[in-house]
């Protein structure tokens, strides 16, 4: 099983992509908070990672960054 990590601050979306998603039997993980997604990264791995660029307190591109330094 896929495990897929959402970060993205939109519940309505998250809710959406999670209902979409479940069907296919993906192991799905969602974060509306980008420090709380990598703190989850450093305990556990992905597959793939659904990333939003404009979050609370830090940008996808700077998740991105961060993910990249590990």
């Amino acid at each position: 099983m896929s495990k897929v990590l959402i970060i993205d601050d939109d519940k309505e979306l998250t809710d959406l992509l999670v209902e979409f998603l479940s069907d296919f039997k993906f192991d799905l993980k969602v974060f509306h908070e980008p420090v709380k997604a990598l703190d989850f990264l450093k305990k556990n791995t992905v597959d793939i990672i659904l990333l939003d660029i404009m979050l609370p307190g830090m940008d996808g591109f700077q998740v991105l960054r961060t993910l990249r330094k590990t």
